[in-house]
């Protein structure tokens, strides 16, 4: 991305391909970490006769150009500088945008604010990053959640998230929470939060679907 002026993690860009005969698509993708010189991440999940998904994932060849219209986004933002216990809860991929700030928290200056990172999944191979959120640092503590098959010695039975699942890491009211997936998801996990008492404006959420 020559040119490009930096974002913060939770925001997104558009993606617009065109076709050989004039045909245009734009899809929407969560920037999974902080650029790095030129260089930006995006994570795609396939789409099952999707326009769009499968071609990048699939088809697009090394060198090829694609517009990009960004960084897009703020409401969904977090950074190191916004103070307090940080909650994190993702559906399937959208753990991207909140792997973004996760990633900056591990980059920051160390901090004795707690950060939580919840991702619920199918099944174990359906769970992105897995490598790096196989070694949390300092006051984190990630967990993973199966809602289809769990793999062999897992602690807690296949299902839904749950208010059970989310209590325990509701240390603050002053915690922030940012849930990202698809809106089934994000909706059932954000009535959990507010029926556990945790304050809506401190509610962040990013959909899609």
């Amino acid at each position: 991305m020559p040119d490009w002026r930096g974002h913060h993690p939770g925001q997104h860009v558009d993606v617009r391909l065109t076709a050989d005969n004039g045909y245009q698509a734009v899809r929407s993708y969560s920037l999974a970490a902080p650029a790095r010189a030129h260089t930006i991440e995006l994570g795609v999940q396939t789409a099952p006769g999707g326009e769009v998904s499968p071609y990048l994932n699939d088809a697009l060849p090394e060198g090829a150009e694609v517009e990009v219209k960004g960084p897009l986004g703020s409401w969904f933002v977090w950074t190191p500088h916004d103070k307090g216990p940080l909650v994190l809860v993702a559906g399937g991929c959208g753990i991207v945008a909140l792997m973004a700030m996760l990633r900056a928290r591990r980059a920051a200056e160390p901090t004795n604010e707690t950060c939580t990172l919840m991702c619920s999944v199918r099944k174990p191979e359906d769970l992105w990053y897995a490598g790096e959120l196989a070694a949390p640092t300092g006051t984190e503590t990630i967990r993973v959640l199966y809602t289809r098959q769990a793999p062999c010695g897992a602690s807690r039975s296949v299902g839904r998230l749950t208010a059970e699942d989310l209590e325990g890491v509701l240390s603050s009211s002053e915690a922030r929470c940012s849930i990202c997936g698809p809106t089934g998801f994000v909706e059932h996990a954000a009535d959990l939060l507010q029926y556990l008492g945790q304050p809506p404006d401190t509610i962040r959420t990013e959909r899609f679907g």
